[in-house]
């Protein structure tokens, strides 16, 4: 009795292990890769999702995710076009479009993405100054999407967006830009200023034609700056009183 209990057991194990390297369950993000012998087929190479069966010591399955993969690309020292040296890191998002391609066709899909995220990274950015770097971002995002893309379509990968997160800039070179900046601001001002006292003066040279042409009103005016001096009671100011006012009211 006690030898039946024990062969159950064993053929209970081993049937166990057996059903565990035959049957597989692949989550609907996941695809699996089927080799034969060695060999991928061309018709039923992919499986999945759901349950797949293996005949064991013949087949052998590798999970492959579809889903959207977030990869950071390390810092990168590069030497912008007009020669500053800046600090760079992206994020790159991209997905497996066919699994067959992202095992086959080369070794490690996300380590050869990343090299050639930030070989990729060094190029492009040294082809523009630093005014693009900190510019024209979008541009640069687009390009590096483009160039990455195409390098990774042969593995089957598609590169969805690439985006420069930080580019740290000297110290030397910050102090630069605020004073750059501050240039800016105070040329601006100038300019400002400049434009009012332009119309100021135009809308001046207006009154003081129309005034002119009417005597009466040159005479009013007169007659309303001295009110306005003499709301002064801190100060006394002597001036002379031009004959032709007097002319006007003895009219």
């Amino acid at each position: 009795m006690q030898t039946f209990v024990s062969m159950a057991l064993v053929l209970a194990v081993f049937g166990a292990i057996i059903l565990y390297n035959t049957l597989k369950i692949l989550k609907q993000y996941e695809r699996g890769l089927i080799f034969t012998l060695g060999r991928v087929s061309l018709t039923r190479g992919v499986k999945g999702p759901g349950i797949i069966i293996l005949i064991p010591g013949i087949q052998k399955m590798i999970r492959v995710s579809l889903r959207t993969v977030t990869m950071d690309v390390p810092s990168q020292d590069i030497i912008t076009k007009d020669n500053v040296t800046v600090k760079v890191n992206a994020v790159v998002y991209f997905r497996v479009m066919e699994p067959r391609k992202a095992i086959i066709e080369v070794e490690d899909y996300f380590y050869a993405t990343s090299l050639i995220s930030q070989t990729t990274l060094r190029s492009v950015l040294g082809q523009n100054s630093l005014d693009d770097l900190l510019a024209n971002r979008d541009a640069i995002n687009a390009e590096l999407q483009k160039v990455i893309d195409e390098q990774t379509e042969p593995w089957g990968i598609k590169v969805t967006t690439v985006e420069v997160k930080n580019v740290d800039l000297p110290v030397e070179m910050q102090r630069a830009i605020a004073k750059q900046a501050e240039a800016e601001r105070e040329r601006r001002s100038k300019v400002i200023h400049a434009e009012g006292e332009l119309q100021a003066s135009s809308k001046l040279a207006e009154a003081a034609e129309i005034i002119s042409q009417n005597n009466t009103t040159l005479q009013l005016r007169y007659l309303q700056t001295l009110t306005e001096l003499g709301t002064e009671k801190n100060s006394t100011i002597v001036f002379p009183l031009p004959i032709d006012i007097l002319s006007a009211f003895k009219k």
